[in-house]
């Protein structure tokens, strides 16, 4: 990976650390300005991402909560490996302002188009297929969102969703999400102890 992503990434990894000692030193100030914090996937979950996505030639791939742009870079850069387009949906113009920046000075701009605004409104336009989701938003959202990529997939495709053995306050709605794509009979999927859990989804053919 280039040298200027890595030392970018590093830079959202410190910030990361300092706000995760806040949140378990002060979890009240943390809750009342969650909206501030980076609250990212982390190195190993980016990591992953970035190695589905190169290593099954991803073309369209679809971030749900880009956040301040963390997880945006790593699957942007796979873009660029790719020669693929990253779909980025975002609710705050403020986090995909900041996003923006860092993706300039990266050079990777040109491979994301954001969508601002809420996840289901986009979700409801993009055509598809996609060949891969991340899905890190407000955790009430995973499963009416997931009802709505679930048809937009490529066979093949991969969904990764974050947070779903932290924090413990998301429990209930990640064993939500869970239960939900194993009843899709098109959908194989596990529980990876990666980062915060990652429960990673894949698309098979049903003929």
């Amino acid at each position: 990976m280039d040298p200027a992503v890595l030392e970018v990434l590093g830079m959202y990894e410190e910030r990361a650390a300092r706000e995760q000692q806040l949140m378990l030193s002060s979890p009240a100030e943390f809750s009342a300005n969650i909206d501030d914090y980076l609250i990212c996937i982390g190195p190993q979950a980016g990591k992953l991402l970035h190695m589905l996505a190169v290593g099954s030639n991803a073309k369209y791939l679809v971030e749900l909560g880009a956040s301040y742009g963390y997880s945006t870079i790593w699957l942007a850069d796979a873009a660029r490996h790719t020669g693929g387009k990253l779909h980025s949906l975002e609710l705050s113009e403020k986090k995909v302002s900041y996003a923006r920046e860092q993706l300039r000075g990266l050079g990777l701009e040109s491979y994301v188009e954001f969508h601002i605004g809420d996840a289901r409104d986009a979700l409801a336009q993009l055509a598809g297929p996609f060949d891969l989701v991340l899905v890190d938003l407000w955790k009430d959202l995973y499963c009416p969102c997931f009802e709505l990529l679930h048809p937009k997939l490529a066979v093949g495709a991969l969904v990764a969703a974050d947070n779903m053995t932290f924090p413990p306050q998301a429990r209930h709605e990640a064993r939500a999400y869970r239960q939900l794509v194993r009843t899709k009979s098109d959908m194989d999927s596990v529980l990876l102890p990666v980062g915060n859990g990652i429960e990673l989804s894949r698309k098979r053919d049903t003929l």
